[in-house]
């Protein structure tokens, strides 16, 4: 039985109001380590824009890029 399996079955033995608790905190530690991931991306965005590695374009260029409405 792997682990995962281990803690459902545990988990599920739990009361209805018991097992709610670690639904949340598993939650809010996958929000928690989605928003770093972000927050990473946006600042090696953030770096790689002002060292050059892309250039400045208006909206309206970039949605003619992708085959908008011009």
């Amino acid at each position: 039985m792997s682990t995962l399996d281990r803690v459902l079955k545990y988990a599920l033995q739990l009361s209805s109001e018991q097992q709610e608790m670690p639904i949340k905190i598993l939650q809010n530690r996958h929000y928690e380590n989605r928003r770093a991931e972000i927050a990473t991306d946006a600042q090696q965005t953030l770096a790689d824009f002002h060292t050059g590695k892309f250039r400045h374009q208006s909206a309206q260029d970039v949605i003619s890029a992708l085959g908008g409405v011009s």
